[in-house]
């Protein structure tokens, strides 16, 4: 009776160990941060380019084309 109760006790423990080991893994957070980090990237280079192409449609190539256009019909 005693050698039962041994052995279950050592089965507990042993499945005991096993889902602490389980549960303790951090093999795959690593790729879960990256792919996180990679979409912040993306996101965030995707407001700057398009803030970049507001800025330049909207304010600097009018002023630019005036400023071209004011040069060449200089009538000095």
């Amino acid at each position: 009776m005693q050698n039962l109760i041994i052995k279950a006790r050592v089965n507990m423990m042993k499945g005991m160990v096993s889902v602490r080991g389980i549960l303790t893994d951090r093999s795959g957070s690593g790729m879960i941060d990256l792919a996180i980090n990679v979409m912040i990237s993306v996101v965030l280079g995707a407001l700057v380019l398009a803030g970049l192409y507001l800025l330049f449609g909207s304010t600097i190539l009018p002023l630019l084309s005036e400023k071209i256009k004011a040069i060449f019909n200089y009538q000095g």
